[in-house]
């Protein structure tokens, strides 16, 4: 198979991964915390068995950069759990807004008018999923809380991408991404474990959903992508990965039933239609 082609798949293959993560986290009958704590231990293991890029590049900067995506992937996993996965995911995907303000703040990026544009657009967005009243639904019993854990996600995740761009532009921690990764799952797993406690079982299904989330959607997935990215070019590899937030609630709907609010969906479209805008512009000026 063509090389490059295969790189594309291997992308696309990571995406699809990761937009399982809804439907599986609401399958299981763990809490938010559980959910959240023991996928991410079962997450750093697995990365640290599967992807060797994991094991290279640590150092101390790696934690502080950790724990930013630490609480992001708390913060996505209960919001799963109260909203719907299409309100999570859309609300988790306007870190982009948030990161073309910490940008200017902690890494001296300059803002063009593009950017203000882009985020005016992904706010807009984000407003709609705060109007209106969502009423509670078996798959997601509270919107409005689980609403703005979705946009403590997205904020938490544009704290991630600030540090992340931090350790490439500092010699010392190159190559430190995965690394960040590992640390982000480990150190989600200790917060967590505070409010997991106690468990006092955990179901065949249960552990089978977890060993899921942890060795396929999260560890091969980024397996996949470490390996596709040598190949692809990032605005391909980015445009690609917007098959995540598609996929999410489709994939909900199909295994749970799980239909988003009518604003919701307008919402969602307004953030993926901004994003590619965005990214085909910066393209373009590339």
């Amino acid at each position: 198979m063509n090389t490059i082609l295969a790189s594309r798949l291997m992308v696309l293959g990571a995406a699809l991964l990761f937009s399982t993560g809804g439907a599986a986290i609401k399958a299981t009958t763990l809490s938010g915390w559980q959910t959240a704590g023991l996928r991410s231990i079962v997450a750093a293991i697995a990365l640290m068995a599967l992807v060797p890029e994991a094991r290279k590049g640590w150092s101390w900067r790696v934690w502080p950069v950790g724990l930013t995506y630490a609480a992001t992937l708390v913060s996505y996993v209960l919001a799963i759990k109260l909203t719907t996965s299409a309100n999570a995911i859309f609300l988790q995907s306007t870190a982009p807004a948030y990161l073309l303000l910490i940008g200017p703040l902690f890494l001296k990026e300059s803002i063009h008018r593009r950017d203000i544009v882009f985020t005016v657009a992904l706010v807009a967005g984000m407003t709609l999923f705060f109007t209106g009243v969502e009423n509670p639904i078996a798959t997601a019993p509270n919107p409005a809380l689980g609403n703005i854990y979705g946009a403590l996600s997205g904020a938490a995740y544009a704290f991630t991408l600030a540090g992340l761009r931090w350790l490439a532009h500092t010699p010392a921690a190159r190559g430190g991404a995965l690394a960040t990764v590992v640390a982000g799952n480990t150190l989600a797993f200790v917060i967590s474990m505070p409010m997991a406690l106690p468990i006092h079982s955990i179901s065949a299904a249960d552990s089978a959903v977890l060993l899921y989330l942890g060795v396929l959607q999260i560890g091969l997935a980024y397996l996949l992508l470490t390996r596709g990215m040598k190949q692809v070019r990032a605005f391909e590899a980015s445009t690609l990965l917007l098959l995540e937030p598609v996929c999410n609630p489709i994939f909900t709907w199909f295994f749970h039933g799980e239909r988003p609010a009518a604003r919701a969906l307008a919402g969602g479209a307004v953030i993926l239609v901004s994003t590619f805008v965005k990214l085909w512009h910066e393209r373009r000026e590339a």
